[in-house]
């Protein structure tokens, strides 16, 4: 069995289904998701889908590109991180895509979200774009070693990807792998350590081929797997083991929280 690493089925078009959201995933051979937090106001509703049922945990955290709206500070992010479905602090970085501009508040929230991970001994969600250098200079900085975390949606370079992993990192790829231009990642999927690999959606984004341009959803996890197991000549069966102890491995919690 699969487990979508990364996924926002919070979101009206994917929650309103949630059901047949469910059915689709075990279908495919996925039993379990991790549902991340981006904002305040969503973060309930991310809470309650890990709280409400057994295929889902949840993380805590603002998205970096989130400028203008409350905040969470370091002792709510830890105060969640230890609720037993609440299994990762993110998703957390920089992104200096959609802001422009000092963006100081950007890596002071990356480094309180940091500090809350080290304290509460939860895995970081990290997400970055357009920002490489200074979000692998703010982790080693701020020690994000200590708790460790992924990489998510990775699409950096084998040098960035090397260096997230020479901190203890682990790099998740997403349907972005099974895009025919996108050689720079398959080539970091085929490079990457395979204990230290992972899987993911970003549903309701970045649909997988043979769905590309289509919402995405979990169920979706299995052709990401399928397109890094030709690459690396492996079969489905074998990375779909070795992401799962894997992830098992990076969010110890969730072992037990099933």
């Amino acid at each position: 069995m699969l487990i979508d690493s990364h996924c926002h089925i919070n979101f009206p078009d994917l929650a309103s289904r949630i059901d047949e959201v469910k059915a689709n995933m075990l279908a495919n051979g996925i039993d379990r998701a991790l549902v991340i937090s981006v904002n305040v106001p969503d973060y309930p509703a991310v809470r309650a889908l890990a709280l409400e049922h057994d295929m889902f945990w949840a993380t805590v955290g603002v998205h970096p590109d989130v400028e203008d709206g409350p905040d969470m500070d370091e002792d709510f992010l830890v105060a969640e991180a230890v609720h037993p479905k609440i299994i990762g602090i993110g998703e957390t970085g920089l992104d200096y895509h959609w802001c422009k501009g000092d963006l100081e508040w950007q890596r002071e929230r990356f480094r309180r979200h940091i500090r809350a991970a080290t304290r509460a001994r939860v895995p970081l969600v990290i997400h970055t774009r357009e920002s490489a250098e200074d979000t692998v200079r703010v982790m080693r900085e701020a020690h994000a070693d200590q708790p460790g975390g992924v990489m998510h949606c990775f699409t950096e370079s084998w040098e960035i990807g090397r260096q997230a992993l020479d901190l203890g990192f682990y790099l998740s790829f997403s349907g972005i792998v099974t895009f025919k231009n996108a050689q720079q990642v398959k080539d970091v999927a085929q490079k990457c350590p395979l204990d230290r690999l992972l899987v993911e959606t970003d549903s309701p984004y970045l649909a997988p081929v043979p769905y590309r341009g289509k919402q995405n959803e979990p169920a979706y996890v299995r052709h990401v797997a399928e397109h890094i197991a030709e690459l690396r000549g492996m079969t489905l069966a074998a990375l779909a083991e070795a992401t799962t102890e894997n992830f098992y491995r990076l969010f110890a919690k969730a072992r037990h929280a099933h």
